[in-house]
């Protein structure tokens, strides 16, 4: 091998080779799953680490299912199964033993070379919308252990050997699983995806060799983690704290969860570091984040709050250090802890306080709340359809809204929460009502319900659907109803996220924060999603900004001058003497 360092041309393009592998993966799991989660949602990841375990390449991959987790997942096939062959395939979900949450299904595959050497492992993660839990939900928020929440677990149980399947597993699970025959389409988007890695990886080693390719990936870690201790020696040096709290449900105390990050920045060692061992203990209830979970989601609060082009993989990774402790309801769990909602609620109060915290070390970095996740908008939905007398489930991604301030931009709408990163499609109302026996009745942005400050976190999103000609079962975990996502350096926080039936004769039932709910036919349910907080004070953010949000339809007359201190006419014209006169009033106030 040569001792020449690659040029930057090289090294960009086996970067986006890799990068490609993944795009063909995620690919395949997008055009070739059966459930709604994977062909609609876009619930899914694919990604590649190497033989140490580093994360290498996870292209548009939800951010809680790469960053941390495949390298745990990777670690434990080798050491479950020290005899690695070509032909192997494993199937993991364990929250012990790296895997995000047991929905999360796992295919990984060990890349074995000609000469029987393991070069990497292939990940292949599909969300399922039932993996035959006590109650028809992947989320199940007030299980009081594992036992009770009541999925299959396999901690990297091999699936196949020599190319074969091993029908057994199958079997178990098409027994166990609601919707046997969904499940089976989506594992086998799962096998297809992470043997195209196979072939792609193997096909690059025999192409340019394979001392090649552990030059390109020593250099490409080491070039990332440059890239990384760049970025924060730009940042100001410095400890902030922040605590975000999660609504209290079963299983927590009756002020909710809340969660605390201490972010140390130290640019002159160009590291920072995420403590998040002040927590509380294990719950006895779903909300507990899995090791996978909490380290990601740490990891989400810090590259909020950077330079959007570091590349997010095992080098960048070596710059940041996260401290976590055992049986912490953010940190390590034990079996038989419940974590079957570790992917979204709790983990995103820990991204919020991390990129918060971050805020609170000065302006102009860090980033405000993040919307709260699973409201029934995103629900999982089961019943029997009256079109097909079939029983059905699927998890709905009707909408949520939920992004946040950053210090220079305007929320991204369409964000959801923290752990999808954006990435996560919305449904189609018409694709909805064709799969599923229900009525969308309304879809709409609510006014007035911004995170207001110098930037704006996203409104909320109001969704209203009903069940057509049946009863319907709708499972979730909602956040964010009491504890609205905050603002950050005078910004204020996004709009909440309450949710009730219309029942026919008028009168509203009230839902809980984690249930199963009945919707009858001819009742409505009504979800609000949250919003996101806004960054620094509203009364900072530029004239004509207020007025395009007014005209816009975002936020009404009142909220500008009340909130924004911007004197809005009826032409809708900005009268700039009021204006002046009302903001100087505030300061001087």
């Amino acid at each position: 091998m040569s001792k020449e360092k690659m040029s930057g041309a090289t090294l960009a393009i086996l970067n986006n080779r890799f990068q490609g592998i993944a795009r063909k993966m995620a690919n395949t799991l997008l055009r070739a799953g059966r459930s709604g989660v994977l062909n609609r949602g876009r619930d899914f990841s694919a990604c590649v680490v190497n033989a140490n375990c580093d994360l290498i390449a996870a292209a548009e991959s939800l951010p809680i299912h790469v960053l941390s987790g495949p390298d745990l997942m990777a670690r434990s096939m080798m050491e479950l199964h020290p005899a690695l062959k070509r032909g192997d395939a494993f199937l993991h979900n364990s929250p012990y033993h790296g895997c995000s949450h047991p929905a999360d299904h796992t295919i990984l595959i060990p890349v074995i070379d000609d000469g029987g050497v393991h070069r990497f492992t292939v990940v292949a993660k599909a969300h399922q919308a039932d993996i035959g839990n006590s109650i028809p939900t992947t989320y199940h928020g007030t299980a009081r252990d594992v036992y009770e929440e009541g999925a299959l677990i396999f901690p990297a149980v091999q699936i196949q050997e020599n190319y074969e399947t091993n029908e057994d597993i199958v079997r178990m699970c098409e027994m166990r699983i609601r919707v046997p025959e969904q499940w089976r389409g989506d594992f086998l988007a799962m096998l297809g995806a992470a043997r195209i890695g196979e072939r792609e990886l193997l096909s690059i080693g025999e192409e340019i060799g394979w001392d090649v390719v552990e030059q390109f990936e020593r250099q490409w870690l080491e070039y990332s983690e440059g890239r990384m201790a760049s970025a924060l020696a730009k940042l100001p040096k410095g400890r902030g704290e922040a605590t975000s709290t999660h609504d209290a449900i079963d299983g927590t105390p009756a002020d909710g969860i809340s969660v605390k990050s201490i972010v140390t920045v130290d640019p002159d060692e160009c590291t920072i570091e995420v403590d998040l061992r002040d927590n509380p203990d294990c719950l006895p209830c779903g909300l507990n984040l899995s090791e996978a979970c909490a380290r990601t989601s740490a990891l989400i609060g810090v590259f909020n709050s950077i330079d959007p082009t570091i590349p997010k993989n095992a080098g960048a990774f070596r710059r940041v250090r996260i401290l976590l402790r055992e049986n912490c309801v953010v940190g390590v769990p034990n079996h038989p802890t419940s974590c079957s909602v570790a992917t979204t609620n709790v983990a995103d109060r820990v991204s919020a306080a991390t990129q918060r915290a971050l805020a609170n070390i000065g302006d102009g970095i860090g980033m405000a709340e993040i919307g709260a996740g699973l409201s029934p908008s995103s629900g999982v939905v089961s019943g029997v359809d009256p079109r097909t007398d079939k029983p059905f489930i699927n998890q709905l991604f009707l909408g949520a809204t939920g992004g946040a301030a950053s210090p220079n931009n305007d929320a991204w709408l369409t964000y959801l929460h923290s752990g999808n990163g954006g990435l996560c499609f919305i449904d189609s109302v018409e694709l909805d009502e064709v799969y599923q026996p229900l009525i969308i009745r309304e879809r709409s942005i609510v006014i007035d319900s911004e995170g207001a400050g110098r930037t704006c976190g996203a409104p909320s999103l109001y969704v209203e659907f009903e069940p057509e000609s049946c009863e319907v079962e709708v499972a979730y975990v909602c956040d964010g109803v009491l504890n609205k996502p905050a603002g950050v350096r005078g910004g204020l926080a996004g709009g909440g996220a309450p949710h009730f039936v219309r029942r026919p004769d008028g009168p509203t039932r009230p839902l809980g924060q984690a249930e199963v709910a009945r919707i009858a036919d001819g009742e409505v349910l009504a979800s609000y999603t949250t919003g996101g907080g806004g960054y620094g004070s509203p009364f900072e953010r530029p004239v004509p900004r207020v007025v395009h949000d007014f005209r816009e339809g975002w936020i009404s007359r009142e909220r500008a001058r009340n909130v924004y201190g911007v004197v809005i006419d009826e032409d809708g014209v900005a009268d700039e003497a009021q204006t002046q006169a009302l903001r100087e009033a505030s300061v001087t106030a």
